[in-house]
């Protein structure tokens, strides 16, 4: 898989909650860290994710906003 993101993270799907349109997947990365992502449930279907399948998260952006109270 060649991407001109660089921001590869490769992991393990350790959960998929579905919602009505769109499904929480949950990727852990080892040690400790996981990444979420909301996705349309037609791309859980299209790439056949399951819990337990190594996936990518591949992260294109400009900024991460951070809030707190």
């Amino acid at each position: 898989m060649k991407l001109s993101a660089r921001n590869n993270l490769k992991g393990v799907i350790k959960s998929i909650e579905e919602g009505l349109i769109t499904s929480k997947v949950v990727i852990d990365l080892g040690n400790g860290n996981q990444i979420v992502s909301i996705i349309s449930k037609d791309a859980i279907a299209d790439l056949q994710l399951k819990v337990g399948k190594e996936a990518f998260a591949i992260v294109k952006s400009t900024e991460v906003i951070v809030g707190v109270e």
